[in-house]
């Protein structure tokens, strides 16, 4: 009995123990439970940041967590009212939003408002944004042709290191009363800031061998401004640095193609893309066939370096033009692999391409296409309203100085707001295939009849 009596009276004095720990204690767990949030009402967050702006858009980085309604207005105004999929559910939202209704250079201020069941919850701080201004399409054309008088001649296409040091290429016949033939073949012109020079850019005549020919020549690239690399119209390569040919050779037999177009970083890092799919990369030591798995001819290829990822972004397209329908947009990765970028909105074989990595990307062959990131699935393309003649080639130094050039010597210039046409100024009998800008200067190169063509237009 006395064991429990003993067991007894100590339980319960550790049940009055226990208890009176319990009555301090739970005063402090209601306060507790009082002053934390309810699972079914998260923590609400809005954020609002400048993604990117042009001359009449502006994208804007949406991050929300919670809520049920978002608000954004534009200088006070509601521009943009939407609810979200999951209110009252913890979550996490990151989106781009596009204003595309703006005005040139004009500062705007945003502010994005989150709420739940009509009450706000969470603001943003204020945005201020300024478009950029528009470029001027006021520019001045001369016209300049080469041959006309025996064979055919022809521009393909053009490279303005600077106002004051511009190269096009192609072939081109001049009528010579000298010449066992009755004509001299050049394949480059040369502007040195004063006058145009016919030019002879070597190819070797056969791989392996010494003799040397000017064939007709394709493409052309430059690096740096005193290094040019120029492709025939086969597999060869020349090599000009500050104006003189320094190099000629032949693509090696396990990437040999005939070349469309050359681009790269450098010397030391290139690629050049051709007919029936091939694609090569040069790393200053050896050449490397890319992969591309498709055999549509690959027309065109532009890089640019993404400020955000820190690498470099680079993109080629393709089609066979007047023998299909189908074309292709590829984007070859560090490791020189390939990925298929989203064409299903795209008609016709494609011609060209142009873009400023994750800031605009520009699409040709039927008419122009444009989207803002790479990774959004629709090209957009209002087609009769920009040209109703087709794209050979775009090329741009900025969002809002850009150039494209077409059949019936459409020449196109975006300013940041809209496209303008000068085929009424500069429109021939033929077609332009290449064209450059730099700063205030236009070039279009192309064939007018059987004459190869040189248009220029100063601003």
């Amino acid at each position: 009995m006395k064991n429990l009596s003993s067991s007894a009276s100590q339980g319960t004095t550790g049940n009055i123990f226990s208890l009176i720990i319990f009555i301090l204690i739970f005063p402090t767990f209601l306060n507790t439970l009082s002053c934390s949030k309810s699972p079914t009402e998260p923590e609400a967050h809005i954020q609002l940041t400048l993604e990117d702006v042009s001359c009449i858009e502006a994208w804007l980085r949406l991050q929300v967590s919670s809520g049920s309604n978002v608000v954004i207005q534009r200088d006070g105004k509601t521009f943009m009212n939407f609810p979200l999929y999951k209110p009252y559910e913890l979550f996490n939202i990151d989106t781009i939003v596009v204003d595309d209704s703006l005005l040139p250079n004009k500062t705007y201020k945003y502010r994005a408002i989150l709420t739940n069941n009509g009450k706000i919850v969470s603001t943003s701080s204020e945005l201020t944004v300024t478009t950029m201004d528009t470029t001027s399409h006021n520019f001045t054309f001369e016209m300049i042709t080469f041959g006309g008088e025996i064979g055919s001649s022809v521009l393909y296409d053009v490279a303005i290191i600077d106002e004051s040091n511009i190269w096009a290429v192609g072939d081109i016949w001049i009528k010579s009363d000298t010449s066992s033939t009755g004509y001299i073949k050049y394949n480059a012109v040369h502007w040195d800031g004063t006058k145009w020079e016919l030019k002879r850019i070597y190819f070797p005549t056969v791989c392996g061998q010494t003799n040397v020919t000017p064939y007709p020549a394709r493409s052309i690239f430059a690096f740096n401004g005193n290094e040019i690399w120029i492709s025939s119209s086969g597999d060869k390569i020349a090599i000009v640095k500050d104006g003189i040919q320094t190099k000629m050779f032949c693509l090696p037999p396990s990437v040999s193609m005939s070349i469309n177009k050359i681009w790269g970083r450098s010397s030391n890092d290139l690629y050049v893309v051709g007919y029936a799919g091939n694609i090569a990369h040069y790393n200053g030591t050896s050449w490397s066939r890319i992969e591309s798995g498709t055999t549509l001819n690959i027309n065109d290829i532009w890089g640019d370096y993404n400020q955000k990822t820190k690498e470099w972004e680079i993109l080629s397209v393709g089609g066979n033009i007047l023998a299909g329908y189908d074309n292709i947009i590829l984007q070859i990765q560090s490791n020189n692999s390939i990925q298929k970028i989203n064409s299903d909105s795209v008609e016709w074989p494609l011609r060209s391409l142009w873009f400023i990595s994750s800031r605009i990307y520009y699409i040709g062959g039927s008419g122009i296409y444009q989207k803002h990131l790479v990774e959004e699935n629709q090209w957009k393309n209002d087609m009769f309203s920009i040209t109703t003649y087709s794209t050979n080639r775009t090329r741009g130094n900025e969002i809002n100085n850009i150039t494209a050039v077409g059949g019936a010597g459409e020449l196109l210039h975006f300013n940041g707001s809209n496209w303008k046409s000068f085929i009424d100024d500069v429109g021939i009998p033929g077609n332009y295939y290449g064209t450059a800008i730099f700063n205030n200067t236009i070039i279009a190169v192309g064939q007018s009849s059987n004459m190869a063509v040189l248009t220029i237009g100063r601003r």
